[in-house]
């Protein structure tokens, strides 16, 4: 399946991924308020600590590992169950630490055992499989279904603040019945191996060496959330959720190339061919920026007229902080980039790893430093400076194996038209009238700016964006 298919098909599947909880969004923020909200974003923060030591790294080794060894059934068949079979013992084995949590912990009993069910999830997700073997459409056909189911039952089941726990109930739900419907193309997949050709110790140091960028990661996505909820409360919580849950979706569009390369990237490698990998760096750091750059700054421009009609009453500081961490968008696509497809496929774990855990340090004291006096604010900001320096060193590693002008050389043409898209944007947030109709008006003519001075100003890549979409539009016309 070619790069583009699948990157369709992967911002398809982030999307789904976010979609129950941010569709869903401007109604649970009513009904559930800031507290509800706060809640379900804490007690899901510390479940993905257990998540994160039960999986080991094993899902991002997994994908490597599949594309690896994908020309070849009998070996992608040992590969996969060994992988199954070692994440089933890690996953249980944290399961039972959690049990040993949950008899020790007094506040949320209940729905910290209701969000137990996403280790079970994650015990059961194989996603990895398809995404080596650069299948992402099964993966993205299946769990939309049964996101939608999971949409519809919020609707009908939440219906007050009292309901907290059935809508933690029908989120994981939809991520466990999600995961098992990938099992049914198993059978035609990978074949049945005996038990004793399964090698467990093969895949667990390979592993291993990918949790610690894993843990890294995790401390500045899942950590924030637990350190305001420990040295704030859960209001806080939950406005900086809010604002996590829009940047993230519209983060998904940027960042789902790099899952889709990964797996092309190791196959290449594999082969030998570097040219080729270096191709592909140029390429996709190129279409990411010229992607991430508008979404960053119109972001940005939008965020304080969309949060009043979106979240509601009692939200309005979400949209000071959608602005503030919004430049995100584009660090997180270049170091999306140059970790996952180039320095992990190539197995230069060492300097992934060192940039993710400098960025995990970094967040880490920022938010002991400012969450006390400036709350979800300071998250927010030691979010920001903590992705700089993750796509700092990172970028400080690769320049000595590529070109860095090369990879820039279109840059500022993207900024000039983004800097101009943001002035004209948040000219119109000042004299048009809030509500969803002006939102969309305000993202259309930025989008006009954007896309028309990238014109003018001869971009490259936005000739072959609209060639692409012009082609594709013509080939879906002629079916």
């Amino acid at each position: 399946m070619s790069i583009a298919k699948n990157y369709i098909y992967n911002v398809t599947y982030q999307i789904v991924i976010l979609i129950i909880p941010l569709v869903t969004v401007p109604y649970v923020s009513r009904v559930l308020g800031s507290n509800g909200v706060g809640i379900n974003a804490y007690t899901n923060s510390i479940i993905q600590y257990f998540i994160l030591f039960g999986t080991i790294g094993i899902s991002l080794y997994a994908n490597r590992a599949i594309a690896y060894v994908r020309d070849n059934k009998e070996a992608l068949s040992r590969t996969f169950w060994g992988i199954v079979v070692l994440k089933f013992i890690t996953t249980c084995l944290a399961y039972v630490v959690f049990l040993v949590f949950l008899a020790l912990t007094g506040a949320y009993h209940n729905i910290f055992l209701i969000q137990s069910i996403l280790i079970i999830s994650a015990a059961l997700d194989v996603s990895w499989l398809y995404m080596g073997l650069e299948d992402f459409k099964k993966t993205v056909t299946r769990n939309l279904i049964v996101r939608l189911i999971g949409v519809t039952s919020i609707f009908v089941f939440v219906k007050s603040a009292s309901d907290l726990w059935k809508y933690v109930l029908i989120l994981a739900l939809s991520e466990l019945f999600g995961q098992l419907t990938l099992w049914a193309y198993l059978p035609k997949t990978v074949n049945r191996i005996r038990l004793k050709w399964i090698d467990v110790r093969k895949h667990f140091m390979p592993a291993v060496y990918l949790f610690v960028p894993q843990i890294a990661v995790q401390i500045y996505v899942v950590l924030n959330k637990t350190m305001l909820g420990s040295l704030s409360n859960t209001n806080e919580v939950g406005f900086f959720d809010n604002s996590d849950k829009i940047v993230k979706m519209v983060l998904a569009v940027a960042t789902a190339l790099g899952v889709v390369m990964l797996p092309r990237v190791s196959n290449t490698f594999a082969r030998g061919d570097m040219d080729k990998v270096k191709d592909y760096l140029y390429r996709s750091f190129d279409f990411v920026t010229f992607l991430s750059v508008p979404m960053a700054f119109g972001l940005a421009g939008i965020a304080s007229t969309l949060t009043p009609w979106f979240f509601g009453p009692g939200f309005e500081k979400t949209g000071t902080l959608i602005a503030v961490i919004s430049p995100i968008i584009v660090l997180i696509a270049w170091s999306g980039v140059i970790g996952q497809q180039y320095l992990m496929p190539i197995g230069n774990t060492r300097a992934y790893t060192i940039s993710v855990s400098l960025g995990a340090t970094v967040n880490f004291v920022l938010n002991l430093l400012l969450i006390r006096n400036y709350q979800s604010l300071g998250t927010a900001l030691a979010t920001l400076v903590a992705e700089a320096s993750v796509t700092a060193v990172q970028l400080g590693y690769v320049a000595y194996s590529v070109k860095l002008k090369k990879l820039f050389a279109s840059l500022w043409k993207y900024f000039v038209a983004g800097g101009l898209m943001y002035v004209i944007v948040r000219y119109l947030t000042s004299v048009l009238s809030i509500g969803l109709k002006m939102t969309v008006v305000e993202i259309v003519v930025g989008a006009f700016v954007y896309f028309s001075l990238l014109f003018l100003l001869k971009s490259e890549m936005n000739k072959r964006f609209f060639s692409t979409g012009w082609d594709l539009a013509k080939k879906i016309r002629n079916r």
